[in-house]
């Protein structure tokens, strides 16, 4: 097999992966018709780390299939805000968040300093998506009803409600 050959296979299927990410937590939160006990900090952090990051790649022009994974994922994390959103009763909230990351996000293009010191911060964001997802672990006590470990097939039968890191 080709080297080109087996890193477009990769890539691929990086990308198909992403595609489904989040797809069994957007399930179960809907099934749930409730968003008690996911960590909505985690997924506004997580947000911001996906949106510096694309933004850094597209600023300076990296091939978009180094990057082309962070649009999807920022779009299932979009309708995962909007859920919790919705089950919390603030839908209102998401035209502040619109707002807020679409400012952000043309701030960080303002100067190359900017941009450089938001993507130097993004394991320090990250760490602090994962931090505040154990934090709901932890207050909520109870990690079996919270997050699922079992295969695809079997996520019918368990909540991931605070797993929304990736």
């Amino acid at each position: 097999m080709q080297p080109d050959t087996l890193l477009h296979i990769a890539n691929f299927s990086t990308l198909f992966m992403c595609m489904v990410l989040k797809f069994p937590q957007i399930f179960v939160l809907m099934r749930a018709k409730s968003a008690s006990g996911v960590s909505l900090k985690s997924l506004l952090l997580e947000l911001i780390g996906f949106i510096v990051f694309v933004t850094y790649q597209m600023y300076y022009d990296y091939p978009p299939p180094t990057y082309l994974e962070y649009p999807i994922l920022i779009a299932q994390d979009a309708i995962l805000l909007l859920l919790i959103l919705h089950y919390n009763g603030s839908l209102r909230m998401g035209l502040i968040y619109a707002f807020l990351f679409v400012g952000g996000w043309r701030l960080l293009t303002l100067k190359k300093w900017i941009i450089d010191l938001a993507m130097s911060l993004c394991t320090f964001i990250s760490g602090a998506s994962k931090f505040a997802q154990l934090q709901c672990l932890w207050s909520s006590k109870d990690a079996a009803q919270r997050v699922s470990t079992p295969p695809w097939p079997q996520l019918e039968t368990h909540r991931c409600l605070c797993g929304l890191g990736s």
